[in-house]
């Protein structure tokens, strides 16, 4: 594609891109006018012709921020995300994005709009953690508007959204593990709220284990897949978080009993219902194979922790116990961010850095206690 500018008049130019012939061979132009410099001119055409090199249209002015998150959503997100992402991503430009910004021209778009929008969020008592989340989409679907010649810049770069305070992981002490542990092992969800505990694992990771990664010889899970709900579909099976999150994780002798005795017990209920046990088969699930229900699971989780008589905690800080408990037990944080499947040892210490101040001084403390043995035995 070719384009030539032309001066109209003090501080305004005329784009001249020739889009080639018709069918009638009639040559085609296109005519766009410039307020400013020479060199805003010249940058605006180069934009243009990318735009038309990448087959976009160049009819941009009109398109809204409500039609570019939903190109952005069908053509970048759904094809390069996972269904949860996805589903996560469209929930927050539906509530809290398009309901604000919806009907702004997207190359009118400014900073003042999007800090309008993060104030009114915080206005309606969202939390600045919500309106973090929703800057983080909002700058990374602009970003695809600047790599598609859409954009001649990402307004959201000038914007700072707010600090969300540091949340307090909730975390079991040992006897409240086992006081759990207690009740719980006579609930059919016994086996699945054990393993929690002993691998740290997330919710979805434990539901999509197979049998089949579970190396009973070797005493360790491959995890490779997640059992998740996702509006619309239903239960489905997915890939992990990230990358990290396919992992290997140990297993300690007592887990490896609890599953090795889980499968052997499943093995006889199948039989006697006079159905086939596969490998493929889901370890945690109910006696015709019917996978555990991830809102079920939690509800169960619940109850059994009211029966125990423990603190309130939630599934998802059995964890954070583990993590927690690995790390008092002086593990090494990137062992532990490993185990966890953390995308970096990083998140690990700003997660659990509640933990760390304690292990400093015991740090210290056995630091010094070599130096004093050392000068004692000169």
């Amino acid at each position: 594609m070719n384009g030539s500018i032309r001066k109209r008049g003090k501080g305004t130019y005329e784009l001249t891109i020739d889009l080639g012939r018709d069918a009638n061979g009639k040559r085609r132009r296109k005519f766009v006018n410039v307020k400013g410099t020479k060199s805003k001119a010249q940058q605006t055409l180069r934009a243009l012709l990318t735009s038309l090199d990448k087959g976009i249209p160049l009819e941009t002015s009109k398109a809204t921020v409500a039609k570019f998150l939903e190109r952005w959503l069908t053509d970048y997100v759904e094809t390069n995300t996972g269904p949860r992402t996805l589903e996560g991503y469209r929930e927050k430009i539906q509530s809290y994005i398009l309901p604000n910004l919806g009907g702004v021209s997207l190359v009118k778009l400014t900073p003042q709009h999007i800090q309008g929008l993060y104030s009114e969020m915080l206005g309606r008592g969202l939390s600045p953690r919500t309106v973090l989340h929703t800057h983080r989409i909002l700058r990374e679907a602009l970003s695809h508007g600047v790599k598609w010649g859409l954009l001649m810049r990402n307004v959201c770069d000038t914007v700072d959204p707010p600090k969300p305070r540091r949340k307090e992981m909730t975390a079991l002490d040992y006897p409240d593990v086992q006081r759990f542990l207690d009740v719980a092992v006579a609930s059919p969800y016994g086996p699945f709220f054990f393993l929690s505990i002993y691998t740290g694992l997330r919710r979805s990771e434990l539901l999509g284990l197979r049998w089949s990664a579970v190396d009973i010889a070797r005493r360790t899970m491959s995890i490779t897949e997640t059992l998740q709900v996702v509006n619309g579909k239903g239960l489905m099976s997915l890939e992990p978080k990230t990358d990290r999150s396919r992992r290997l994780v140990s297993l300690a002798p007592d887990a490896l009993a609890c599953l090795a005795g889980l499968k052997i017990k499943q093995r006889e209920q199948r039989e006697a219902l006079g159905m086939t046990w596969s490998e493929s088969d889901f370890v945690f699930a109910h006696t015709d194979g019917s996978p555990f229900y991830p809102n079920t699971v939690s509800k169960r989780f619940g109850e059994l922790v009211k029966k125990a008589g423990i603190p309130h905690v939630r599934l998802h800080d059995m964890r954070h116990t583990h993590a927690t408990l690995m790390l008092k037990e002086g593990v090494n944080p990137k062992t532990v961010a490993e185990r966890l499947g953390h995308a970096s040892v990083v998140i690990t210490l700003d997660t659990y850095s509640h933990v760390l101040p304690g292990l400093q001084e015991e740090a210290a403390a056995k630091f010094e206690e070599g130096m004093r043995k050392a000068a004692n035995t000169n």
